[in-house]
């Protein structure tokens, strides 16, 4: 294991200038740190965090607040997760994972958390975690857009949910596409608020008119659907109600393989009967299916390394001006699974 005196030695600095790097005890110029920073992460060097919250009178971690169900962790969770340690540990800081049971959100303990600030992943509409966090003056970072209306100026960061779902749309009606079912989050959660306004935005300014059919909300996560999100919903429409739909909107892999396999059922397949888009997946296994999907690289490393510089930013480990809200930007990642349809 890699010892400060081995930082000093390959950053060409002294021990005191690494230990000041790390405890912020004495201010360091910003090529200096940035040596420093790099060195240790090449080595995998770790400060003493007992030894450096004694100096600085912080605790050297951030809380990282995730809802969950009964379920394991998906990859734009797993990925998420890595971007937000790997940062943070480049300032010396350690990351509390709380596992949070959603829809159930009792937090009383937060408040006595042994942390400096924190992140909050999934934000809902008057979430309590981050009334919690507000009431109780501890620095906080959203992944998300907030809805709280005791909270106001809160810094997030996020994608650009309004432009996805009009690049989305764009996609699919240029392919001739009309008839578009959209599988959202769930209604609680404030990105399916801004997703839906953008999907029905989307479909208006493209003068196609919104049917009830076309909008369905994931289920709560701890409810005994939720692992099922996208099959019931595709059998009800294309065979209880007869609609025909002609692409697929979906809110994650797990939700597209759900989708697939009702597609299957049914007698049909994509992309020859149905086109499917995928907004939130793991790039590796859309790139596996059959046909490869179609989706949204929505770079869910950078959300948490960014959100991470911003806390940091908040905490004044890093100097400088930061925006209160930060987009990481997103792209179409084209494959197999949406087709060119001609409208009759």
């Amino acid at each position: 294991m890699a010892k400060i005196d081995d930082v000093a030695r390959l950053a060409g600095v002294s021990k005191g200038t690494v230990s000041n790097v790390f405890s912020q005890k004495r201010p360091t110029s910003k090529k200096v740190t940035d040596k420093v920073l790099t060195v240790s992460r090449q080595l995998n060097y770790v400060p003493n965090h007992i030894a450096r919250s004694l100096v600085t009178k912080k605790t050297m971690a951030i809380g990282l607040t995730i809802p969950h169900g009964n379920f394991f962790f998906n990859v734009f969770h797993t990925q998420f997760i890595n971007g937000v340690i790997l940062e943070a540990s480049c300032y010396g800081y350690r990351v509390l994972l709380d596992m949070i049971p959603a829809q159930e959100v009792k937090t009383p303990s937060l408040a006595s958390y042994p942390i400096d600030g924190a992140i909050v992943l999934g934000p809902t509409q008057e979430d309590e975690r981050i009334d919690l966090l507000h009431l109780n003056q501890i620095p906080f970072v959203t992944v998300g857009k907030i809805f709280n209306a005791n909270v106001k100026d809160a810094s997030t960061v996020n994608n650009d949910n309004n432009q996805i779902i009009h690049d989305i749309c764009g996609y699919l009606i240029d392919k001739g596409h009309r008839n578009i079912m959209f599988l959202n989050a769930n209604e609680l959660m404030t990105v399916a608020i801004e997703r839906k306004a953008a999907f029905i935005e989307a479909l208006s300014n493209h003068q196609i008119d919104l049917k009830e059919y076309m909008i369905h909300y994931k289920p709560a996560i701890t409810s005994s659907k939720y692992m099922n999100y996208g099959y019931d919903e595709t059998v009800h429409v294309l065979s209880g109600l007869g609609e025909q739909v002609t692409a697929i909107i979906a809110d994650d892999d797990r939700t597209a393989f759900s989708v697939m396999n009702a597609i299957k059922d049914l007698g049909l397949s994509v992309p020859k009967d149905l086109s499917l888009f995928v907004i939130c997946g793991d790039l590796s296994m859309m790139n596996q299916a059959t046909p490869s999907l179609t989706g949204m690289d929505l770079q869910p490393s950078e959300l948490g390394a960014q959100s991470v510089k911003l806390l940091m930013n908040k905490l004044g480990v890093i100097d400088g001006e930061y925006p209160e809200n930060m987009i990481i930007n997103s792209r179409i990642i084209e494959r197999d699974s949406c087709s060119t349809i001609v409208n009759s």
